[in-house]
């Protein structure tokens, strides 16, 4: 990662209006101490990636369940560049009611899908990816501390909330009009955008069959989804 890289500006031209707003209105922004840890009797995870000294660093902070190793609550403390912020911000909401296997599984492409506008326009700018990768740096690190809690072999954790976009008044334009391979397509675009990312944390996978009656999807599941018991309940309500 070169300093350079840590050291740029981003015009806001360049940022996602959803980007902006975690940026501008941080929830997550904190941190937890041991003794809220104990008094709530979870363990304390940190995670510290970057250098004040260059210019950027992060520190995460985790609530974690020493049941199941689910993720209970999650803040930051960052200094630098703007792209960290939201960063931070983006992942403390996606690691809430995750385990730290699944924390661990986080991509860059999968926070920077949490915070797009519209498909195919990406929320940060490339140049923002090494800020990204120190996120994802301080989640290995404080997973590592967790891997002691046990794990359920039959975990079920729902899907993560995502912005499934506007509600369109009268269904989507022109889907009467399209031929069945067209329609196909716009399932299968809403399937890559907001539903296979996080079904993929836990080894899941969804493939469409078929569509019947312009309204009816004929889906098949891959992968821990298979046996999972989930995909009859919050998975499958994810999905519709």
């Amino acid at each position: 990662m070169g300093l350079d890289l840590l050291k740029l500006s981003f015009p806001w031209s360049r940022y996602s209006k959803k980007l902006m707003a975690k940026i501008e209105n941080p929830r997550c922004a904190g941190i937890f101490t041991q003794a809220e840890a104990e008094a709530r009797d979870m363990r304390l995870a940190e995670g510290a990636a970057g250098d004040i000294a260059l210019g950027n660093a992060v520190r995460l902070y985790w609530l974690v369940d020493r049941d199941d190793g689910l993720i209970v609550d999650a803040k930051f403390q960052v200094y630098g560049q703007s792209a960290l912020i939201g960063a931070a911000e983006a992942v403390c909401e996606l690691l809430v009611g995750k385990n730290y296997d699944q924390a661990k599984r986080i991509s860059a492409d999968l926070i920077d899908s949490q915070l797009r506008d519209r498909v195919g326009h990406s929320a940060f700018p490339n140049e923002t990816y090494p800020h990204l990768n120190l996120v994802l740096e301080a989640i290995e690190i404080a997973a590592e501390q967790c891997t002691d809690l046990p794990l359920p072999n039959t975990y079920v954790a729902p899907p993560m909330p995502t912005e499934l976009g506007e509600v369109l008044e009268g269904g989507y334009p022109g889907w009467e009009e399209m031929d069945i391979e067209k329609k196909l397509a716009v399932i299968e675009d809403v399937l890559n955008r907001d539903i296979r990312p996080y079904i993929a944390l836990d080894a899941g996978g969804v493939r469409v069959l078929n569509l019947l009656n312009n309204c009816e999807v004929i889906i098949a599941y891959e992968g821990s989804c298979t046996s999972c018991y989930s995909s009859v309940g919050a998975t499958l309500s994810f999905i519709q």
